[in-house]
């Protein structure tokens, strides 16, 4: 445990990133901040709470406790666009994902301002990742990162239409083995509530892309899920208990798939 994140260290060659669950912002970072921003809307709301069994599964998980607005824990630390050609977010946002601005006139973050939290936030949590991962490599032979993800179903600054309810990203079957890659797209492709799609809009961000090397053993994996497969999608982002229910036999078959699997097989 630390300020900036919490880790529950698992015996299973599993460990579930959460890298945008945070919501907490700085006192001295409030006032520069428009009143919308203060409410971390962008957050990837309750995903600790849907993937609570993971860790009954003998999952590690790892969870942050500041807001991507402070800084995106998803990005690269060279703060270089992740799709190019559309509209992204950058390592400290200065525009929410509805396009709007998050600061002040005159206050959004220097270039100076940036690299302090990228040491303050985005390194711990990478270096604890990197650690966590390598322990479990160590331990196991190989190690599988499920980073786990949820957004607004309708984004039109991001993306045109409404997203498939899961979307399962491997950078183009490049993070994982193939045979892991299928074997979860079966998944998907086995239950008929949710629409689904593998290396669409979302194939992976930057923890799915530098921490997905199959060569050496580490095996990455987004499943970025529409807010609307178990919660409200407007303030106060409340739980649908019953919403939820449904979606949890699929997250779990997932994470049961990856703990099934063996490198060699």
């Amino acid at each position: 445990m630390s300020d900036v994140f919490t880790l529950h260290r698992g015996s299973a060659p599993l460990l579930v990133s959460l890298p945008h669950v945070g919501t907490l912002i700085p006192d001295s970072l409030k006032p520069r901040l428009v009143e919308r921003a203060l409410a971390a809307e962008d957050a990837d709301w309750h995903l600790d709470r849907l993937y609570a069994f993971a860790r009954d599964l003998g999952a590690g998980v790892i969870v942050p406790r500041y807001s991507r607005y402070v800084i995106d824990l998803n990005r690269p630390p060279e703060n270089t666009p992740m799709y190019a050609g559309a509209n992204n977010t950058e390592l400290a946002p200065t525009r929410s994902f509805g396009g709007d601005p998050l600061y002040r006139d005159g206050q959004a973050p220097t270039d100076t301002e940036v690299r302090q939290r990228l040491a303050r936030y985005w390194r711990p949590y990478h270096d604890a990742l990197a650690a966590e991962l390598a322990r479990l490599r160590h331990e196991h032979g190989y190690a599988v990162l499920w980073d786990g993800h949820s957004i607004r179903s309708v984004l039109p600054w991001l993306f045109e239409g409404r997203l498939p309810d899961l979307n399962l990203g491997t950078a183009d079957g490049a993070s994982c083995a193939p045979r892991l890659r299928t074997a979860l797209m079966r998944v998907l492709a086995a239950q008929r509530r949710y629409t689904q799609v593998t290396d669409g809009r979302f194939k992976g961000g930057y923890i799915t892309r530098r921490y997905g090397q199959p060569a050496l053993g580490l095996h990455a994996v987004q499943l970025e899920m529409c807010w609307s497969t178990y919660m409200d999608e407007q303030p106060p982002y409340a739980v649908d208990a019953q919403r939820a229910a449904h979606l949890e036999p699929v997250l779990r078959a997932l994470l049961q798939t990856v703990l099934d699997w063996r490198p060699d097989a």
